[in-house]
């Protein structure tokens, strides 16, 4: 019994001495740094020729930041994996941050471009007989639930005299709803590029209507509120990053239509389109921003699209 209390007195001596030499061997804990992993998500865009370049990596580096990259079809499911905590960063339109926050995601705007109205559309085969926006009453329209399309729809709808109800939504996702559009199981397509620019020139789509005068069709950059709250200084360099792939877009648009073609896979000519109608600038989210928010959130719930009133006005962006 003697001899066994012994031994387990001498292996915890052991012990707490080995715990003692690890902590000499690694520093005292004020000294030891620690690493931050920033996750984002992305959609064929901006941010791709931001990957593609590793500017941003060579930028947070210095601070101790890795940058991992995720890509995603569209905005609505950046937010869910927002929402578990896969991505601490994103780029999206202007309606799924609304559905988002209806269901109590904790995001946060970090950022917003300029208006980008030609960047979204309805499309229809080249010969259909479809003329004008009544011609939709009826008819079956696809688009991507929750992305910032169906806003548009809705508000471009109203403004020629149809309501949302008027028409038979079809809710899929770019790739099957290029996949309907071609086969003719939708009517129309509302869609972004560069899936529309896309759509023009593979499938000789006829645009009916982009979004000039409806709707501003901002993306927005977002975060989760713990993150921005711990990790501004990574923020603020992101945003200034993306600016600067925007301005230089913007000045070199030739040049920037061929590596994005090389980064997106895509051909020039589809690049050039969507490059050539699009505004650039992108800069922290202002409160008459929040304001656009704020009418889009108003819509939706009058439409009973969302389950609450949002009070966005009130809704702080994050101080970058």
């Amino acid at each position: 019994m003697t001899s066994s209390l012994h031994w387990q007195r001498r292996q915890a001596l052991i012990t707490a001495l080995g715990l003692a030499g690890a902590a000499l061997t690694a520093g005292p804990a004020w000294a030891q740094k620690t690493d931050r992993v920033f996750r984002i998500g992305h959609q064929k865009g901006w941010l791709s020729l931001l990957k593609a370049r590793g500017t941003l990596e060579k930028r947070l580096s210095p601070l101790g930041v890795s940058v991992t990259w995720t890509e995603f079809n569209a905005g609505p499911v950046q937010l869910e994996a927002l929402n578990v905590g896969s991505i601490d960063f994103g780029d999206v339109g202007e309606a799924p941050p609304i559905f988002a926050q209806a269901a109590g995601a904790p995001l946060v705007y970090a950022g917003a471009t300029v208006p980008r109205p030609a960047l979204e559309a309805v499309i229809v085969p080249k010969d259909s007989s479809i003329r004008s926006i009544a011609d939709l009453k009826g008819k079956r329209v696809a688009y991507n639930k929750g992305s910032n399309v169906q806003y548009f729809l809705v508000k471009l709808l109203e403004k020629n005299g149809l309501k949302y109800s008027d028409v038979q939504s079809v809710f899929l996702a770019p790739p099957d709803a290029r996949a309907a559009f071609e086969r003719g199981a939708a009517d129309a397509w509302v869609i972004w590029d560069p899936f529309l620019a896309a759509a023009q020139k593979t499938l000789d789509a006829r645009l009916l209507a982009d979004a000039t005068g409806v709707v501003n069709n901002r993306a927005y950059y977002f975060s989760s509120r713990d993150f921005a709250t711990k990790n501004s200084d990574v923020l603020r360099i992101a945003i200034q990053e993306i600016n600067t792939i925007e301005q230089w877009i913007a000045k070199n648009k030739p040049a920037a239509a061929a590596e994005l073609s090389t980064v997106l896979g895509l051909d020039k000519s589809i690049t050039e389109l969507f490059i050539n109608r699009a505004s650039y600038g992108a800069a922290p989210v202002t409160r008459d921003i929040l304001g656009e928010q704020q009418s889009i959130a108003d819509t939706f719930f009058d439409l009973k699209l969302i389950p609450k009133k949002l009070n966005l006005l009130h809704a702080a962006p994050v101080d970058l």
